[in-house]
């Protein structure tokens, strides 16, 4: 691991070669003609971007596992890659406190961790450290009405079975930047599932990089974004180590004007990552005019001995004859329309396995929908 005054310049030639470094100096201001913030508008996030963000910590809190508050000093954390964008680097700097999670022993666990902002621009930084053989679910609550720089690190260790659940359900105020930065062990069993209901501006970057071989990671998303919304999922996994496998499957809902979401997914297997199996899926179900999404699925492969790699990007409206056929039988067309989303999203909710999180989400996404009074629906 790089020392955290350590900038890699990278070249731009390979996802895997983009400048990363620990200090934010090292990353020119973006103009928003970079791959990276292309989609983004800048304007609506300039405090994240410039100099000292002047934040203070978030509070954190949990229930079940081991969750510790230690100093920048502590050896467990800015141990999952550099940060590769300003934003990530002025997270890292932001914190005074980190919070490490440790996941250990063979018995499934069920953690809760709930991180508010609150008041002016927030900082938080949770790594989450699965130790070899760990069994455990962690569901990270992201609420509040202010701004929040965040870094989460996962570390799963050999032989571990993890399940990490990031909610962003913050107020119509609220601004999130979150940097995801996974490692996957030999042997080692990842879900990421992304759930983004609210927030005025959301930018999650999740990168996982397999260090093992067999490695299996799956990445889940569903998000909802509003009118004057802006909500970006941008995913990088790197396959380094022969014979892992992983899936992506990430779906949106959009409804009322300028809502905007974006969705990147970088793939890149290395010519040491024989044998691999990816596959990444996007789908966009837009409820109504004047929203707009961006779906970029990419792939880089520098081995020709893989099991399999390929990308899927769909973006429409309601399915018409799902509707015709539900309407025929007599139910109400706003009804239908409900029944239709709630069965785009049932499939990835069901994933999370924890009912109690599972029925949360559900009921979330059918108060966010409100498709009885979306202005300027599709019939």
């Amino acid at each position: 691991m790089a020392e955290h005054n350590v900038a890699l310049e990278g070249t731009g030639a390979s996802r895997a070669d983009r400048r990363s470094s620990f200090v934010s100096a090292d990353f020119p201001m973006p103009s928003g003609k970079e791959e990276e913030w292309r989609f983004t508008p800048l304007e609506r996030m300039a405090e994240f971007l410039s100099g000292a963000m002047n934040a203070h910590d978030a509070p954190v809190a949990a229930r079940g596992g081991k969750l510790e508050k230690v100093g920048r000093d502590d050896p467990r954390i800015g141990q999952i890659a550099m940060p590769d964008d300003r934003s990530a680097a002025l997270a890292w700097e932001a914190f005074d406190e980190a919070h490490v999670l440790t996941l250990a022993g063979s018995e499934h666990e069920e953690v809760f961790v709930d991180i508010a902002a609150n008041e002016g621009m927030n900082a938080a930084h949770l790594a989450i450290v699965a130790e070899p053989g760990a069994k455990a679910t962690v569901v990270v609550s992201h609420t509040g009405i202010a701004d929040l720089a965040e870094t989460v690190e996962v570390s799963v260790g050999e032989g571990a079975d993890i399940a990490v659940v990031s909610i962003q359900e913050g107020e119509r105020t609220a601004r999130h930047l979150s940097a995801q930065r996974v490692r996957v062990a030999k042997d080692a069993n990842l879900r990421h599932i992304v759930v983004t209901l609210g927030g005025d501006l959301v930018r999650v970057s999740t990168s996982v990089a397999f260090t093992g071989k067999n490695g299996n990671a799956e990445l889940l998303g569903a998000y909802i974004t509003d009118a004057g919304e802006h909500q970006e999922h941008r995913l990088f996994v790197n396959h380094g180590p022969a014979n892992c496998v992983s899936r992506v499957t990430y779906k949106g809902a959009l409804q009322g004007e300028d809502a905007h979401s974006v969705w990147i997914g970088d793939v890149l297997i290395d010519a040491t990552a024989e044998n691999t199996d990816t596959y990444e899926l996007n789908r966009n179900l837009v409820l109504t005019r004047g929203a707009k999404t961006d779906s970029v699925p990419n792939l880089e492969i520098k081995t020709g001995k893989i099991v399999g790699a390929g990308h899927a990007s769909a973006t429409g409206r309601f399915d018409e004859e799902q509707l015709f056929y539900l309407m025929a039988r007599g139910i109400p067309a706003d009804v239908a329309r409900r029944l239709v989303v709630r069965g785009f999203f049932a499939e990835m909710i069901e994933n999370i396995g924890i009912e109690s999180v599972q029925a949360r989400l559900m009921a979330a996404i059918e108060s966010e929908l409100n498709l009885d009074s979306a202005e300027g629906a599709e019939h």
